[in-house]
């Protein structure tokens, strides 16, 4: 283990002797990543261009120039369109479709589906708000009135005020001081009632919008869009998991303490290696042990998939990993994934430098596992807040003695100056100067950040501070 002084620019690193790992080339993939991501952008803006294109084919621009109530109305158009374009992507960014996977990655489509989702709530709210005033002002009405005539004499108003009240709910439980007050169950279950409302939102465009109905290019849009959504949710989060879960008939193999207050569960499966997992990436786990079990929770590989088995391992925290202690062998697992793109095809350097916190170790020892490197060339730190908390020590300890691995552990307080990614201990250290430390060739270097958001964060602005060029940081968060 490399050891950090707490107060002194000498820190003596540790030799490592070690037997050299077996030469295995690396596999680089930035080209065909970079163009799943360009297909995946531009599907996005291509189709938004589109619902753009048919308000303007619609008379759109022309309808607001009069600066009356037909410009309020036309101005409602154009939100409930492209509101409505938005919030069928809320449904698409979410159903695990490969395009946007390996388009944007887990991370990406987390801030995504949060930016969407906010701004198509938004601008539905401002389609209602536009079309009833400009309704009203060109019938000489109540705004009131007016919104009383929508709700209960046109077609299907019934069923999206039920949506939009669900969505509201939605978005009120996504404020982020609101979701820390909930627990990611509760959260998670309300969350679904997402697709429930979004399904009752939309109907009445076909009874009451004339955009969508306007020539057969905006009905065929409309149609295909609705139908890849359902279909998309019905076969990436339903239909293929069940599918690779009997396939592949994963159970519990062993359930084992990691750590003071962690677990780590051992699993087995069938022609597992057909998944295609890498390390560093995750999957949605069901644990079939009884009441409760259609609720999916997130957890990364903690062990290099060797096509026999999978390993996870977590801090115990809540329910979904109090959960994981009770396990017993033989429990029938349903799995979704793999997910993730923090695996070893973003590699461009020969060199690994892999920052973790708590649960967020478990990942980079997989990767770890699996990637090629040769002895010293890999530095792994690791940060809790006491010794006895730190998850895989067992295995981090196989990869120092038999790979070479360099390991630094920072424990203790959290440090309360600039780096408050550091411990306490290390107050007298900038996180630029102590990564420079550690490798000071860091060009060579790709680094894989896991841990809490804020604390991710603060870990990636060091190392841009230290010279880290933003393609040779490799991250993923999953909160919402």
């Amino acid at each position: 283990m490399t050891t950090l002084a707490p107060r002194t620019h000498t820190i003596p690193v540790s030799s490592v002797s070690a037997p050299p790992a077996p030469a295995v080339p690396l596999v680089h993939r930035p080209a065909r990543r970079a163009l799943w991501h360009a297909a995946a952008t531009a599907v996005i803006w291509l189709t938004s261009l589109f619902v753009v294109a048919l308000w303007v084919a619609g008379g759109g621009v022309t309808a607001t120039l009069g600066f009356d109530g037909e410009t309020l109305t036309t101005l409602g158009r154009l939100t409930g369109l492209v509101g409505a374009n938005l919030l069928l992507y809320q449904v698409l960014l979410m159903a695990r479709i490969p395009l946007f996977e390996r388009g944007f990655g887990r991370d990406a489509i987390t801030r995504m589906h949060r930016f969407v989702g906010f701004w198509s709530f938004w601008l539905m709210g401002a389609h209602i708000v536009l079309l009833v005033l400009g309704y009203a002002a060109t019938a000489a009405v109540n705004p009131f009135v007016q919104l009383w005539e929508f709700i209960w004499e046109y077609p299907g108003m019934l069923l999206a005020t039920a949506g939009t009240l669900l969505i509201l709910l939605v978005v009120v439980t996504s404020i982020r001081r609101a979701r820390k007050k909930l627990r990611y169950e509760s959260w998670h279950l309300l969350h679904l009632y997402a697709y429930v409302g979004v399904f009752l939102a939309l109907p009445h465009q076909l009874w009451t919008g004339a955009d969508f109905l306007s020539s057969p290019a905006a009905t065929v849009y409309w149609w295909t869009l609705w139908a890849l959504a359902a279909a998309s949710v019905l076969v990436f989060r339903v239909g293929i998991p069940l599918v690779r879960s009997a396939r592949h008939g994963v159970r519990v193999h062993a359930v084992e303490p990691d750590g003071e207050n962690g677990v780590t569960v051992h699993m087995a499966g069938r022609d597992l290696h057909r998944l295609g997992a890498r390390g560093g990436q995750f999957f949605v786990w069901r644990f079939l042990d009884g009441a409760g079990w259609t609720r999916g929770n997130p957890f990364s590989l903690s062990g290099a998939p060797d096509g026999r088995s999978l390993r996870i391992s977590a801090r115990i925290a809540g329910d979904g990993t109090q959960r994981l202690t009770r396990l017993r062998p033989g429990t029938r697992v349903l799995i979704e994934g793999p997910y993730g793109h923090m695996t070893g095809d973003a590699r461009k350097g020969s060199k690994l430098l892999l920052i973790g916190a708590g649960a967020g170790v478990a990942p980079l020892v997989s990767l770890l596992e699996e990637q090629a490197y040769r002895p010293g060339d890999a530095i792994l730190l690791t940060r809790d807040h006491t010794e006895r908390d730190a998850l895989r020590q067992g295995a981090i300890a196989r990869l120092v003695a038999e790979r070479g691995v360099r390991h630094a552990a920072l424990s203790g307080p959290r440090n309360p100056g600039a780096s408050s990614w550091l411990d306490a201990g290390h107050a007298a250290w900038r996180g630029p100067d102590l990564i420079r430390y550690l490798a000071p060739d860091i060009a060579a270097y790709d680094v894989y950040v896991c841990g809490p958001v804020p604390w991710m964060d603060a870990v990636i602005r060091d190392l841009k501070q230290a010279g880290v060029r933003g393609d040779r940081i490799h991250s993923e968060a999953f909160t919402i």
